[in-house]
């Protein structure tokens, strides 16, 4: 008898906050792994960061590229 598993593999995404302006509600946080820049706005963010905090964050599509979701320090 053959037993067959799906498997789900989880990639967390990690970075720095690079900026973030509380009052105007968006920032920017750098990936760790390849460098790149993703927009973060406020709506996006699970715990209040602010700038040089270590934080993972989901992906998601925005009209302007890729932006940080689910923000949360580390």
């Amino acid at each position: 008898m053959k037993k067959y598993f799906n498997t789900i593999t989880i990639i967390m995404n990690t970075g720095k906050v690079k900026f973030f302006n509380e009052s105007k509600g968006f920032g920017f946080i750098i990936d760790n792994e390849s460098s790149k820049e993703y927009f973060v706005h406020i709506t996006g963010l699970i715990d209040e960061i602010r700038e040089d905090d270590e934080v993972t964050f989901d992906l998601k599509e925005g009209r302007k590229g890729l932006n940080a979701v689910n923000v949360k320090v580390v």
